[in-house]
């Protein structure tokens, strides 16, 4: 794919989102997963081994301080753990991603056919209800620890919650995702296009459909390469002039939106067709001119839960610096620095 900009200041840029990202008071929960899986893609990229410190740093100190307990949006911290446990082979990192793994396969609240329902606290704060944002969270966490450690069935599992989410979220006539399902009301609540949900999805579904060894022997597979060859067929379409996607897909008005851009384009680079560039480029220009000289992304939606209506997702505020802002652009200005380091190498 070919994507222009400058190497080096695509680096510097990259160094000045992760410097900001650790400069920020994030606490062991998905805001803070999300970012250092950002940082997790900035150190595999750049090889910068200060990334791999720092987080270490910060991860040994929040052991000794006290580790809260698992719901789905505190196993996002996995993914730190996974880079941690594959670098350093320490122990410690593996009992605490075993102890996540765990929970998700023995503790966590399901509902249907095993199908992970989406926790934010001890509470059953949304009944029988799933997110887009699980595949992240916790799913393509499972997968990526399955892959690691060579354990077919958390591959497995992973791929069934891709297969279910899919079947629950994805629109077949439109090929965008909505935000929610309930599987007691058999909807999808409010039925919102929110763009970060289609963000979750596809920038997880990319990274599945080509982390997986020998995926094409798994049939979810051929589920995920089909959903998201359809979602990034719409995606394009609802692309806005300054490279960014509306917070709502499907309404024009609703104001672009950094951190679900970010995902979604990383989401076309990781894919690689050839014809995805022009939006890659709009989207990657967008996402430069929304990143402050200090590294801090702008314009990035707060906490979004799944909405009553349109106007709640329209009045979320986007003032401030946020964890899945910082790593989602992490995890897109990598994957363009890793696509232009092999078109150079010629892979």
């Amino acid at each position: 794919m070919k994507i222009n900009i400058d190497p080096s200041e695509l680096k510097q840029t990259i160094g000045r989102v992760v410097d900001y990202t650790f400069g920020m008071d994030l606490t062991w929960d998905w805001p803070c997963g999300v970012a250092y899986y950002g940082i997790s893609r900035a150190f595999e990229v750049t090889g910068e081994q200060a990334y791999l410190e720092r987080m270490a740093a910060f991860c040994d100190e929040y052991i000794e301080a006290g580790l809260p307990s698992w719901t789905v949006n505190t196993c996002a911290m996995g993914h730190m753990l996974v880079t941690l446990y594959e670098q350093t082979k320490d122990q410690k990192y593996l009992d605490l991603i075993m102890s996540k793994v765990d929970y998700l396969e023995n503790h966590a609240l399901r509902f249907g056919d095993r199908v992970l329902q989406h926790t934010v606290s001890s509470k059953n704060d949304f009944p029988e209800q799933c997110w887009a944002d699980t595949l992240f969270m916790a799913a393509y966490f499972l997968l990526r620890v399955g892959v690691v450690l060579d354990k077919k069935p958390l591959i497995e599992d992973a791929l069934h919650q891709f297969f279910w989410h899919i079947n629950y979220l994805q629109d077949e006539n439109t090929g965008l995702w909505y935000h929610g399902y309930t599987h007691i009301g058999k909807n999808h609540m409010s039925g919102m296009y929110w763009a970060r949900a289609n963000a979750w999805a596809a920038y997880t579904m990319a990274r599945a459909a080509k982390g997986v060894p020998e995926g094409y022997l798994y049939p979810p597979m051929m589920h995920i390469w089909s959903s998201l060859r359809d979602q990034l067929a719409a995606l394009k379409k609802l692309q806005k002039e300054d490279g960014l996607w509306g917070t709502v897909l499907d309404y024009p008005e609703a104001y672009g939106e950094v951190s679900a851009t970010a995902g979604i384009a990383a989401a076309m680079v990781t894919q690689g067709n050839p014809l995805h560039a022009k939006y890659v480029q709009k989207a990657l220009d967008g996402v430069l001119a929304n990143i402050a000289d200090n590294g801090r992304v702008m314009n990035v939606s707060g906490g979004t839960a799944v909405m009553k209506d349109i106007q709640g997702y329209l009045n979320i505020d986007k003032k401030w610096a946020q964890g899945w802002g910082q790593g989602l652009a992490l995890a897109f200005l990598t994957a363009v620095m890793e696509n232009n380091a092999s078109a150079q190498s010629g892979e």
